[in-house]
């Protein structure tokens, strides 16, 4: 049976007992049960007070002292991870700006590199088309000394037999400059630079 439904019995019961004994025990409760139950509560009290409160307010005081510690030790290490974040996340721009300046200095390291090469191998192909060309030259003029060697001789060789007799040095200089005066020997030269 609930509480709610035994106070009706008891008020009911109240009402009969005052008719019969001048009063109900819960209107007027007696001095001697009023003065011990306060004798009672006050040597509750006093024990509790004594030896329990004491003890439970120094388990609360701990409580409260590890709570607070947790937290502060929650919030250190919270800070301490917020800043081992931004020093890695610093780190980690610099690093990028490190590797990009790196990659910027191979880049025109690079375009420097074939740019040279580019210039060496233009140059050392002229140099080499001009000692070819030199060369070419040069080899022309050899070839065309000995040909006109070869046609001075031939020139006196043939005047000496047209003419049957020998000529002297200056005779054979001025048949020769006659004759070759007359051979274009700059076609020759072209031709075999060619």
């Amino acid at each position: 049976m609930s509480v709610i439904a035994t106070i009706p019995t008891i008020l009911a019961s109240a009402d009969s007992g005052s008719e019969d004994s001048g009063g109900s025990f819960l209107v007027q409760p007696g001095i001697g049960l009023m003065v011990w139950t306060l004798l009672v509560f006050a040597i509750a009290m006093f024990l509790l007070g004594k030896f329990a409160f004491p003890k439970i307010a120094e388990a609360l005081d701990e409580r409260q002292r590890k709570i607070t510690e947790s937290i502060d030790a929650a919030e250190r290490g919270r800070k301490e991870a917020e800043e081992l974040a931004a020093e890695y996340r610093e780190q980690l721009q610099k690093a990028r700006a490190e590797s990009e300046e790196i990659i910027s200095r191979a880049r025109r390291s690079a375009d420097l590199h074939e740019s040279e090469s580019k210039d060496a191998a233009k140059k050392q192909r002229e140099e080499i088309l001009d000692q070819a060309k030199r060369d070419s030259e040069a080899e022309a003029r050899r070839v065309v000394g000995e040909l006109r060697s070869d046609v001075a001789s031939l020139i006196v060789d043939a005047t000496a037999k047209v003419t049957r007799k020998t000529l002297t040095a200056d005779e054979q200089n001025r048949l020769l400059d006659d004759a070759l005066g007359e051979i274009d020997f700059s076609k020759l030269s072209t031709e075999g630079g060619r």
